[in-house]
């Protein structure tokens, strides 16, 4: 949901993995974040939000990832 950025369709939500997978590799599924393709796009440097440092973008990342692993605990995917 950054702003400026989110399109706010729900159609073109992906998981948004964080960094630090290390080359050619992701982090697991339970680092990740739900995102528009818009965001996405940002967090994977695609596209550019000239509104964001790198420090405030792997912080909107993070708290993403948060909310999301919240909403697998509300439905019982994770403990």
């Amino acid at each position: 949901m950054l702003p400026l950025v989110c399109n706010h369709n729900p159609e073109t939500t992906v998981l948004a993995h964080l960094s630090g997978g290390g080359m050619g590799r992701k982090t697991p599924d339970t680092e990740g974040a739900f995102c528009c393709s818009s965001c996405h796009d940002v967090l994977d440097g695609r596209a550019t939000a000239v509104v964001f440092n790198h420090s405030e973008l792997r912080l909107e990342h993070l708290e993403a990832a948060v909310r999301t692993r919240q909403i697998w605990r509300d439905k019982g995917w994770i403990v």
